[in-house]
Parts: structure tokens; C-alpha cells; sequence
């Protein structure tokens, strides 16, 4: 049994479902910082900066807020990466399964 969740590395060996993510954005901004609180309060936040500042906010499909000690451009970039390799493997799983027929 093989699981199809890919994981993305979010910062020291901390990683996160790619497909449960909605929005990764850069923390600064007044919206930003009201999130983090908001989340804070409503016990929805998850802390993976290892005591170093933020600098990205990842925001999943289950309403949970994740903060990262890695660039949002950083972050964003591994994750387009990630979904490019996974659409490759499918092509190949396809096309193995397609020419055993």
C-alpha cells in the first residue's frame, strides 16, 4: 500500500501535506498578523519556526495556520517543484500501466 501524499519541507525536518495547502503568504502585514492571532486564540496555529523569526504563514484547507522560519518565495517555489515531479510520475505510472494491457 503506497501513499500518493506528497510532503513538503517547511524548514528544519519540518514538513506538511502539499495538497492541504491553501495559501502561503508573507507574514508582515496587518491582515497577516490579525490571521496569527486569530489562530492563536482559537488553538489553530502551528509554530514550526524552531524559535527563529517567521517569514512565511502557511494557511492548510483545514483552517490551520502554520508559521515558517523560510522564505514564502522559498517555500512556494519547492512546492510548484514538488507538483511538477508528481505530474511527471503520474504521466509514467500511466504509461506503464497503459503498455502492460
Amino acid at each position: 500500500m503506497s501513499c500518493k501524499c506528497r510532503l513538503l519541507n517547511i524548514g528544519f525536518g519540518n514538513s506538511v501535506v502539499a495538497e492541504r495547502i491553501i495559501a502561503i503568504v508573507n507574514p508582515n502585514s496587518a491582515p497577516m498578523k490579525r490571521l496569527r492571532e486569530e489562530a492563536r486564540e482559537s488553538k489553530r496555529l502551528i509554530d514550526a519556526t524552531q524559535g527563529r523569526r517567521t517569514r512565511s504563514i502557511i494557511i492548510t484547507d483545514s483552517n490551520h495556520v502554520i508559521l515558517s522560519a523560510i522564505q514564502a518565495e522559498t517555500i512556494s517555489q519547492r512546492l510548484a517543484s514538488d507538483l511538477l515531479k508528481a505530474g511527471h510520475d503520474d504521466e509514467e505510472e500511466c504509461e506503464s500501466k497503459n503498455s502492460g494491457k
